[in-house]
């Protein structure tokens, strides 16, 4: 497989009339988009989708894993980023503050786009995610009380079929068949694989 370089990035980000939908859909519990319900105003976020040098002319997104002991979202794999501050300017504002707090990242950040908005029932949030480029692997600070470890994916592997899964998971409302990439010992779901899942659809476009 040939490496995924920031051109791709810049190509994929910049698709016309790209099939939003089927790529939010393809990674989504249920295989449907999730929407806030008539007259529920969600909360608002930002996410950074950080990129940085793997091997070669290729690329990595950096990914955290939530400690067990926060109370939403433990121990899923996520995203740094977090709630929109009113004071923020921007959601990419929020992400690049976030990520300041939870990594010890807080140089600057080359912006070369976002991904589409996406809701998240069991939260009640709306989340924006930014892409972000670093030319350099960082050095990363994590937060022990936000981040329980700092994952390194090479963004090749959302092109290797044998990642994806679809199995039945135990709910409390029930048995659901929810989607996820499997990244080493790590499985990735819910809105983390959502956003993942459209920068993969992008990127079989451009490929």
């Amino acid at each position: 497989m040939t490496a995924i370089t920031l051109a791709h990035i810049h190509a994929a980000l910049n698709l016309p009339n790209f099939d939003v939908e089927m790529a939010l859909g393809q990674m989504a519990p249920g295989r449907q988009r999730m929407r806030p319900a008539p007259g529920v105003r969600p909360k608002q976020a930002g996410v950074l989708v950080l990129l940085v040098p793997y091997a070669g002319d290729d690329l990595a997104v950096i990914l955290t894993r939530r400690p067990e002991t926060l109370r939403n979202h433990s121990g899923q794999i996520s995203f740094p980023g977090g709630r929109h501050d009113e004071t923020d300017e921007s959601f990419t504002a929020t992400a690049l503050r976030e990520t300041c707090e939870e990594l010890g990242l807080c140089d600057p950040v080359d912006i070369v786009g976002m991904l589409s908005t996406i809701y998240i029932p069991p939260s009640n949030f709306e989340v924006h995610p930014s892409v972000g480029y670093l030319p350099s692997l960082p050095i990363f600070q994590p937060n022990p009380d936000e981040v329980a470890e700092v994952i390194t994916a090479p963004l090749r592997w959302l092109l290797e079929d044998e990642r994806k899964r679809v199995d039945p998971w135990e709910f409390p409302g029930g048995r659901m068949m929810i989607p996820h990439y499997l990244f080493g010992d790590h499985i990735v779901w819910g809105a983390t694989a959502v956003m993942l899942g459209e920068l993969e659809a992008r990127l079989r476009a451009v490929r």
